[in-house]
């Protein structure tokens, strides 16, 4: 039996599916709702970086609520990476797909979508979350500051159009998302390692006020990276940039 998800609303241009997704929820809407639109005129990534929607991608936003405290709810990140792997090996040779801490999805080593989750807090004491999905379908942001990929360029045919990616993918996310409800961070902790991207490799951690190199060894239970540093101590990276070969 397919997996149900939320309701979508498609627009044809929007500034950014997460800003829409704020919006409403400062308006008093709790979702579940996923908010997609054909262009983004005002795409964010993280640390306010701008964020590419060509024609063809796309640029989806789960709008929802919560009663878990925000560091719980921030791990909705890994549950996204997790649903956009699936939707690529979908469509994808598997050995092609791997996720790169902390929510990267890497098609052939090169990162193919952008996850960026927003909250904000409601009345009624609960957090109100934007859930922000960008996925490379046919085209890859022009001045990406690492090697791009799509899902085009590793199909014979032609890729899924944003309105059928969306299905996939809200589907996937929902199913992780009740793993992550029913078994706690473990599962989706799991499932990021079997897929994981660099693990026993050397790799590079740009922090906001440091940087620092070491052996990626595996997630946390709560979602920090381990790194081995030279003198054999072991550093969590809870937040920051990872880059391994593609530095």
């Amino acid at each position: 039996m397919a997996t149900v998800h939320p309701p979508i609303a498609f627009f044809d241009e929007l500034d950014s599916t997460n800003a829409e997704a704020r919006r409403r929820a400062e308006a008093g809407d709790a979702g579940p709702l996923w908010i997609a639109a054909f262009r983004q005129t005002a795409g964010r990534g993280r640390r306010g970086r701008p964020w590419e929607t060509g024609a063809g991608n796309l640029a989806a936003t789960l709008l929802m609520t919560t009663d878990r405290p925000a560091g719980e709810a921030a791990q909705l990140s890994f549950v996204a990476a997790l649903a956009a792997a699936d939707l690529a090996e979908s469509c994808l040779a598997s050995d092609l797909v791997s996720v790169k801490w902390p929510n990267d999805l890497m098609i052939d080593g090169r990162k193919a979508a952008g996850i960026l989750v927003e909250s904000g807090a409601r009345p009624d004491g609960r957090l109100w979350l934007a859930v922000g999905i960008g996925i490379n379908l046919v085209s890859g942001p022009e001045a990406a500051e690492r090697p791009s990929a799509t899902f085009a360029e590793h199909m014979s045919g032609a890729p899924p159009t944003p309105q059928a990616a969306l299905d996939v993918l809200a589907a996937a996310f929902e199913t992780w998302r009740g793993a992550w409800a029913a078994q706690g961070f473990s599962a989706i902790a799991d499932g990021w390692t079997r897929r994981a991207h660099g693990l026993g490799q050397t790799c590079i951690a740009r922090l906001p006020n440091e940087t620092v190199e070491g052996v990626a060894e595996g997630m946390d239970p709560d979602g920090a990276l381990r790194l081995r540093l030279d003198d054999g101590q072991i550093r969590k990276i809870t937040a920051g940039d990872v880059f391994f070969g593609d530095a």
